[in-house]
Formats: C-alpha cells, sequence, structure tokens
C-alpha cells in the first residue's frame, strides 16, 4: 500500500520560504514520477512542479518558476519543494501525487496520479 504524507506547510509573511516534503512508503520510490499540486480556496487543484524518476527532468508552471524548486532524494523516499520569494498567491494546500508512468503531455494533469498525499497548508501573509 502507497503512502504519500505532506509535511513543512505553515504561515509565512510575503517574500519567505518554506520547504515542504513529501514522505513516500510502500511501492518503489525510486521508479515514481513526482509531483506537487496545489488548491486554493475555491479553486481546482492545479499543477505546480514534476520531477521524473531519475530527477533529470524537472517541469513548472510558469507562475514559479524561478521562485520553487523541486527536488528528490531517492536514499529517503522523498521529494521536495522549496518555496522561495512567496507570495500570497502562493497561499494554498500543497498535494504531492506520485505516479510509475510518466507522459510529458499530461504530468500537468491530476488524473494520471494514482497516489496522492493529504495535503499541507501554506499560507503567505501580505
Amino acid at each position: 500500500q502507497v503512502q504519500l504524507v505532506e509535511s513543512g506547510g505553515g504561515l509565512v509573511q510575503a517574500g519567505g520560504s518554506l520547504r515542504l516534503s513529501c514522505a513516500v512508503s510502500g511501492g518503489t520510490f525510486s521508479r515514481f514520477h513526482m509531483a506537487w499540486f496545489r488548491q486554493a480556496p475555491g479553486k481546482e487543484r492545479a499543477f505546480v512542479a514534476a520531477i521524473t524518476w531519475s530527477g533529470e527532468n524537472t517541469y513548472y508552471v510558469d507562475s514559479v518558476k524561478g521562485r520553487f524548486t523541486i527536488s528528490r532524494d531517492n536514499a529517503k523516499n522523498t521529494v521536495y519543494l522549496h518555496l522561495n520569494s512567496l507570495k500570497p498567491e502562493d497561499t494554498a494546500i500543497y498535494y504531492c501525487a506520485a505516479d510509475y508512468k510518466f507522459n510529458s503531455r499530461s504530468y500537468y494533469y491530476t488524473t494520471p496520479y494514482d497516489y496522492w498525499g493529504q495535503g499541507t497548508q501554506v499560507t503567505v501573509s501580505s
């Protein structure tokens, strides 16, 4: 049984930083393609960043490029999202997601991902 557990969220002032972690148990982490999504109040869950199983390829939504960094440690079965220069519009619940398959044309949709965490709240005050 695959489980994803996010941590690291919190309340931060605009311009601040956070590091989110997603620990994965069950399955074979080193074979998972991983992603982060976020859901703001009243909005649909939206893609933030993704990383392929080897860490060789990363992908970002335009609004976070240059501010957020996704990384992974296959020895620790953990994927990270480093959030820098945070803005109030980054406020959301952040979810990590995993799947063994990767499709360069659909990685930014929620439907390809079989496994999801419960989310961690990030609140950015102005």
